[in-house]
């Protein structure tokens, strides 16, 4: 993920991949470029590597394309761990507390992976479900929320809080109009399909993501209580972790809307770790509220880009807007090229 930017930009991109080997005592890096697969995929390893790249191409953009961020960009938001990208971006977090909150957070999801196998065997994950339409969507979410709520133990009153977190299946992602992921046992997963195809009349085509960790569900309520926590100490210089107010807006994922204060943010950020991401709802506030035009991806992946790109309607550059992501330096000087003419365009 990071070799195209070392080649391309040393003088830039070494530092800072210095700085994150140094903030974590850890040779992320060198895993990053020479490790295995499954050195690399595992959740400590994997969610600040994802995080650190999209950090280092925005010190790219910013040192060797002048690009200004806090001039140029209006509000930040990034989907499930991008959102801590999001965060240092808008100013809200420094690269290095980010870089150690975020692997605590998933040296703490690994734990609560491992604790759920321990306990009640069998596999853990996510599974994505991808629908004809947005009412077949709406009908689908509707489903399964009702199915879980009927399969609860006891009678359809009692509290969903009372299940045991490893027999819970959530909704942890609502990614856009036709696509929602599901986290949880793989098998109780299944076992939800299948009544949804008998019963309540929904095939959607489903994809197991990569993924051993049911993120976002109720198996991470460790992790939940550990970030409050964290986020809670002080610095050692006494300070917040988190600057209030930042550069910028940030929208948070479990409520779809901008943080609202110091103390919402902390809560929000814990919740994360649980809560379904809500990301249709947040594109669809920029695009129907905020009426954003211009949206740049940044990260070693476009999946983020591709879920805007179809909710908004727009991918590249259309007259005086765009949907674009940047994954390497040949791609950063397009989309720079691309922002500059379509703001010219808006403004003429």
């Amino acid at each position: 993920m990071a070799t195209p930017w070392l080649e391309a930009f040393p003088s830039t991109a070494k530092p800072i991949l210095d700085e994150i080997d140094a903030t974590l005592n850890v040779p992320l890096t060198r895993i990053i470029a020479e490790g295995t697969n499954a050195q690399l995929t595992i959740t400590e390893n994997a969610q600040p590597a994802i995080m650190a790249t999209s950090i280092l191409i925005l010190r790219v953009m910013e040192k060797e394309f002048d690009f200004k961020t806090a001039h140029r960009v209006d509000i930040t938001l990034g989907h499930s761990l991008g959102e801590f990208a999001a965060l240092v971006a808008g100013g809200y977090l420094s690269f290095p507390d980010a870089l150690r909150m975020v692997r605590k957070r998933a040296e703490a999801m690994s734990q609560c992976s491992r604790n759920a196998v321990e306990e009640e065997g069998g596999e853990f994950g996510m599974i994505a479900l991808v629908c004809e339409s947005e009412s077949h969507m709406r009908a689908l979410v509707a489903g399964v929320r009702e199915f879980l709520e009927l399969s609860s133990p006891g009678s359809k009153s009692d509290s969903v809080i009372d299940i045991p977190a490893v027999q819970e299946v959530s909704i942890a992602n609502i990614n856009s109009k036709n696509q929602i992921v599901l986290s949880g046992s793989i098998e109780r997963i299944n076992t939800l399909l299948t009544n949804l195809r008998q019963f309540g009349g929904h095939d959607p085509r489903h994809v197991r993501l990569k993924s051993d960790s049911p993120f976002h569900s109720p198996i991470m309520v460790p992790a939940q209580k550990m970030m409050r926590k964290y986020l809670d100490q002080e610095k050692e210089d006494g300070s917040d972790i988190i600057t209030w107010p930042g550069v910028m807006p940030c929208i948070s994922n479990v409520s779809g809307r901008p943080f609202k204060s110091k103390d919402d943010l902390k809560d929000l950020l814990a919740r994360a770790c649980v809560e379904t991401v809500q990301w249709w709802k947040s594109v669809r506030h920029l695009h129907e509220d905020e009426k954003v035009r211009r949206y740049i991806g940044i990260g070693p992946g476009k999946v983020g880009r591709n879920l805007v790109g179809k909710e908004v309607g727009m991918k590249g550059a259309v007259k005086g807007g765009g949907v674009w992501g940047i994954t390497s330096p040949k791609e950063m000087e397009e989309v720079i090229r691309a922002l500059d003419e379509t703001e010219q365009a808006d403004e003429d």
